[in-house]
C-alpha cells in the first residue's frame, strides 16, 4: 500500500513538468515573433528620430550634429560617423529627408576631419567658452567638470541676474552666437571679394574693349590709306591748276 503510494506520488509531477513545458514551448515562436516585431518598430522609430535630431541640429556646428564632444580624437569622429551613417542610411530609414540627413552628417565628418578647418572651429569653441566664463565672472581655466560649472545654477549671484541657465546650455548658446558671427563675417569677406573681382573683371572687360576699338580703328584707317593719298593728290592738282590760272590772267 505503502508502496503503491510512493510509487504513486512522483508520477504526476513528470505530467505536470511535461504539461508546463509544452505550454511553453507553444508560445515561444508567438512570443518570439512578437518580441522581434516591437524591436523592428523600436528601431525605426529611434532611426526616424536621429534624422529629425540631425536636421534640427545647428548647421554651423560639426560636434553638434555628429553628437561629439569637443575633445573628441579622430579614431572617435569616424567611428561615430560610421555608426550613424549606417544607422541613419536612407536604405534603412523611411524618413523622407533621410538623404539630407545623411548628406549634413557626412559634411560634418569631412570639416572636422579636415585638420585646418577643425582648427579654427575649436579656436571659434574657445573663444565662446572664455567669453562666455569671463561674462559670469569665473577663471577662464575652469573645466567642465568643475563644481562651480556644474552647480551655475545655485549661485545666489547669478540667480538674482536670473542666469539660471545650466553651464552645458549656456556655453552651447554661446558657441551658437559666436559661429554666426563668424559665419557672417565669412559670408561678408567672400561678398567683398566677389565684389573685387568683378571690379577687375570690368577692368580688364574695359581694357579688352579698347584694345579692340584701337585694333579696329588701325585697321579703318590702313583700309583707307590709299583713299586718302588720292584724295590729297587729287588736292595738289587742282590746286597746281589754280595757280596756273591766275599766273595766265596775270600775264
Amino acid at each position: 500500500m505503502s508502496t503503491s503510494q510512493s510509487s504513486s506520488k512522483p508520477a504526476s509531477p513528470p505530467s505536470q513538468s511535461r504539461g508546463s513545458t509544452s505550454a511553453a514551448s507553444s508560445s515561444t515562436p508567438v512570443d518570439a515573433d512578437l518580441e522581434q516585431l516591437l524591436s523592428r518598430e523600436a528601431s525605426a522609430f529611434q532611426r526616424e528620430m536621429e534624422v529629425e535630431r540631425i536636421l534640427k541640429s545647428f548647421k554651423l556646428n560639426p560636434y553638434d550634429i555628429l553628437n561629439l564632444d569637443f575633445t573628441a580624437k579622430p579614431e572617435d569622429i569616424k567611428r561615430k560617423y560610421r555608426q550613424l551613417s549606417l544607422f541613419i542610411h536612407p536604405d534603412k530609414t523611411a524618413h523622407p529627408r533621410a538623404p539630407d540627413a545623411f548628406d549634413i552628417l557626412k559634411k560634418a565628418e569631412a570639416e572636422l576631419s579636415d585638420a585646418a578647418k577643425r582648427e579654427e572651429l575649436d579656436a571659434a569653441i574657445a573663444s565662446a567658452r572664455t567669453t562666455l566664463l569671463r561674462s559670469l565672472s569665473l577663471p577662464t581655466n575652469l573645466a567642465d567638470d568643475d563644481p562651480r560649472l556644474r552647480n551655475l545654477g545655485d549661485d545666489p549671484k547669478l540667480k538674482e541676474q536670473g542666469l539660471t541657465t545650466p553651464w552645458k546650455i549656456m556655453l552651447k548658446e554661446k558657441i551658437k552666437e559666436v559661429l554666426i558671427e563668424e559665419e557672417v563675417r565669412r559670408r561678408k569677406a567672400i561678398k567683398l571679394n566677389l565684389a573685387n573681382e568683378g571690379l577687375e573683371a570690368r577692368k580688364k572687360e574695359e581694357e579688352v574693349a579698347s584694345r579692340k576699338r584701337k585694333a579696329e580703328e588701325d585697321k579703318v584707317w590702313e583700309e583707307t590709306r590709299e583713299q586718302r593719298v588720292d584724295s590729297w593728290r587729287s588736292f595738289t592738282n587742282n590746286t597746281k591748276k589754280k595757280k596756273k590760272q591766275k599766273v595766265a590772267i596775270l600775264g
